[in-house]
Parts: C-alpha cells; sequence; structure tokens
C-alpha cells in the first residue's frame, strides 16, 4: 500500500508541474557587445521568449575590450560559461581551425540563406563552412555635419584626403562652443584605437608585416601615419579622447559636438535616426579618408552570434541565432524602433526594400563600402596576412592590444610617437618569434 502511495504521489506532482509550467526553463547565457544594435535585440528578445516559453534568456552584456578578453579566456579553457557569444570577422576562421565552435551546416530553407551578402557569409566560414550567422556586418566611413561645411563654405569630396581632413578639422573647430573638428578612437585595444589607426596607416602606405611576417612597425608610413593621427587628434578632437572607443564618438557625434567623425558605418543608422540624434538633418557622409593610397583605407567587419562547442543548450542556442538573424527579426526591429534602425550589412533583402531605403539614404553606400573592403589586397605593398584592420593569426589579439596601449600612451602625451612604434617593434618582433614566424 506504501509503495502504490509513493507512486501515486509522485504522478500527482509531476502532473502539477506540468499544468503549472514550474519545471525548470532551459537558461541560455548570451554574452554580447553593449553596442547600440545589441542592446536593441535585448529589449526586442522578450517576443523569442514569447514564441519559447520553455527558454529563458540570460544576458552579459559587456564593453567590447573586456568582452573580447572573457570570451577568449572561456573558449580556449573550455569553460562553457555561454551558450551564445558575439564574436566578430577575426576570430571565426581561428575559432573554426580549432573546432570551439559549432557549424552551420543544417540551415532550414525558410532562413534563406542565399539572401546573406556573400562578402559577409566568407567572413563567417572555414573550409567552406559557416561558423557564425551575422547580427551586422560594417565598414568604415566619414561622417560629418553638412551646417558647419556649409557655415564655413567648405565642400565635402566623395573620397577626401588626410590632408583635407586636416585642413576642413581647423576650419570647423570650435572648443568655445563644445564643437571639435574631429573625433577618432582613442581608447587602447586592437579592435578600438587599432582598428581605426591600422585603415590610416594602410592609407599611407604601411601594413602590419612584410612578406616574411617581420613587423613592420618601424617604417616609415606607420610613423608618419601614427604622427598625424596624434597631432590631429592632440589639435582639434575633444577632451578626454584616449578614453573614446566607438560608443563614447557615437555619444559625442549625435550630441552635435563633432564635426567630422570616421567610424563603423553602423553608426548611419543610429546618427540618422531624430530619436538618438541632435543632427539627423545634418549629418552628410563620404568614404573614408587616405594619405597615398585608397587601398585599405576602410575596414570589414561583422559582429555576428556563434555556438562554442562547450555550450551545455546547443539546440536551443541555435534557436535563438535563427531568430536573432532572421528576416522576420529585421522586419520587427523596423516595425518598433523604425526601419532606419535595422541592423545593417548582413542581407541583400534589406536594401531591397523600399521600406529601408526611403528611411536609410546611406543604403546604397554602406552597401558598397562593406562588398568593396578587400581583405587581400588591401595594402600598397605585399602582405601575407588576411585582414584590413587586422590580421588572421591568433597571436595578432595580444600583439594589436599592446600596440594600443603604446599608441594610447603617445596620444595622451606619456611618450613620444617614436617611442611608442620603437616599443611596439620589439613587442611584435619578440611575439613573432616565439610563435615560429619570424627567426
Amino acid at each position: 500500500m506504501r509503495l502504490f502511495q509513493k507512486i501515486t504521489y509522485l504522478f500527482l506532482l509531476t502532473s502539477f508541474l506540468t499544468v503549472s509550467g514550474a519545471y525548470a526553463k532551459t537558461k541560455l547565457t548570451i554574452a554580447t557587445v553593449n553596442n547600440g544594435d545589441m542592446v536593441v535585440m535585448q529589449k526586442l528578445s522578450s517576443e523569442f521568449e514569447k514564441q519559447n516559453p520553455d527558454i529563458e534568456l540570460d544576458w552579459v552584456v559587456l564593453e567590447e575590450n573586456v568582452l573580447r578578453q572573457r570570451l577568449t579566456t572561456d573558449i580556449a579553457i573550455a569553460g562553457g560559461q555561454y551558450d551564445v557569444m558575439t564574436i566578430g570577422s577575426y576570430e571565426v576562421p581561428i575559432w573554426a581551425s580549432r573546432r570551439w565552435l559549432t557549424a552551420f551546416n543544417d540551415l532550414p530553407s525558410s532562413y534563406d540563406l542565399g539572401d546573406m551578402l556573400p562578402a559577409v557569409r566568407d567572413g563567417l566560414s572555414y573550409e567552406g563552412n559557416l561558423y557564425a550567422l551575422p547580427f551586422y556586418a560594417e565598414s568604415s566611413m566619414m561622417f560629418y555635419r553638412k551646417d558647419l561645411f556649409k557655415n564655413a563654405g567648405l565642400t565635402m569630396p566623395e573620397r577626401p584626403t588626410w590632408e583635407q581632413v586636416k585642413q576642413f578639422a581647423a576650419a570647423i573647430h570650435d572648443p568655445s562652443n563644445k564643437v571639435y573638428g574631429i573625433c577618432l578612437r582613442g581608447k587602447a585595444g586592437w579592435g578600438e584605437n587599432m582598428a581605426f589607426l591600422s585603415t590610416m596607416v594602410n592609407s599611407f602606405g604601411g601594413r602590419w608585416f612584410d612578406e616574411n611576417w617581420k613587423p613592420a612597425l618601424d617604417s616609415k608610413a606607420w610613423k608618419d601615419a601614427t604622427n598625424f593621427y596624434v597631432s590631429l587628434l592632440n589639435t582639434y578632437g575633444p577632451p578626454g579622447t584616449t578614453a573614446n572607443g566607438f560608443n563614447e564618438n557615437l555619444s559625442l557625434f549625435a550630441n552635435g559636438q563633432c564635426g567630422m567623425w570616421i567610424d563603423a558605418t553602423v553608426a548611419a543608422g543610429m546618427l540618422f535616426n531624430p530619436e538618438v540624434s541632435k543632427v539627423s538633418d545634418q549629418l552628410g557622409f563620404a568614404q573614408a579618408p587616405y594619405g597615398i593610397t585608397p587601398k585599405g583605407s576602410h575596414w570589414f567587419w561583422a559582429w555576428s552570434l556563434a555556438i562554442p562547442t562547450t555550450s551545455k543548450n546547443p539546440e536551443e542556442a541555435k534557436k535563438f541565432l535563427l531568430w536573432a538573424t532572421s528576416k522576420e527579426y529585421l522586419k520587427l526591429v523596423g516595425e518598433t524602433n523604425g526601419w532606419v534602425a535595422v541592423p545593417p550589412g548582413t542581407r541583400a533583402s534589406t536594401y531591397e526594400n523600399p521600406k529601408y531605403q526611403e528611411a536609410a539614404p546611406f543604403a546604397a553606400f554602406v552597401r558598397k563600402a562593406i562588398e568593396n573592403a578587400d581583405t587581400i589586397d588591401s595594402t600598397l605593398e605585399p602582405k601575407p596576412y588576411i585582414g584590413i584592420q587586422y590580421a588572421t593569426i591568433p597571436e595578432f589579439q595580444s600583439i594589436g592590444t599592446q600596440v594600443g596601449q603604446q599608441i594610447n600612451g603617445a596620444l595622451a602625451g606619456k611618450i613620444p610617437v617614436e617611442e611608442a612604434l620603437k616599443t611596439s617593434q620589439k613587442i611584435t618582433l619578440r611575439q613573432m618569434r616565439r610563435s615560429g614566424y619570424v627567426k
């Protein structure tokens, strides 16, 4: 009788838990960057949870440098803290080669993989397999205030030179009214100041490594570009430039405090949005500036969602990725936040959508910039690596971060540019020798 009572009790308890939904939900831990588009994704994710009541989303939203550090550490030691990781086109092929990421070989036809822009798909693939799904893709471009240019009698060329940019900055610089000639990334990090400075160095004729993998940071091109960068920002930039990355400069420009800003094309959707930008009606845009060559003057990047092989819930994670990178999600953003706010750069259908074309006057320009960003032929002289603002080797993350710290020190006036580059050359050469690239 006691056995029967126990069985009856367990049956009734199970039935109660099932009916009441008291079973623990599957919790997905999602690590992402604190950029505007990802913040929107987090807010709209309640729609995903409504469609999937058995899944609960746990968000870890971090500043870019911190995110990269934590994700790299976790995946390298197989920590398994995260089910979904926000990573970029640098990490994907490297991590895929080490079997750290789950491949997407069986996407449903409804996802419409053929709609993905080829340049983006290629950047997230390794040995013919896709290892991440793109949330948004970007290149870089020039943003400027048309009203300031008009008042100063200036005309922005379709593709300005850096010398022209310096002249423009001098003409519109008005610090007494908190309007600064130019804003650029100064915050240290391989994906912060070095993402920008690398493209500037490319356009001055430089490269990270020569054909034999010897570092080239002591070259004339690096010295010319870095001196120009430091002088330009210290003369015509806002206060606190050494702490300014993408988000900080976005805020400054949106508040009307930057006359020019060269940065990610993804910012266009935010700066043209009158709900977040005070200068949306005065925003002009042009191609990224160049020094002596346009080669490598604008970068390529894709913030994407990936599933580490250590995920405890890969099937549920895949459901989320399919939702967050789908055409349906883009439509949801357009209908709730306005079509100008749609994450750009991933799907052809976005650029063919009349509603997006009407809301985003920059659409065709940005698509062309992304598709024309050549990660192979991006320097004046030959190079052995793939990448525009980075080199696709595992060591680059550490190298880029350390060099970024040296450049940040030069920008702050703590050390001369020549000393910063000399130290950077030593750091990089030591690492390349240790890794066996250079004898």
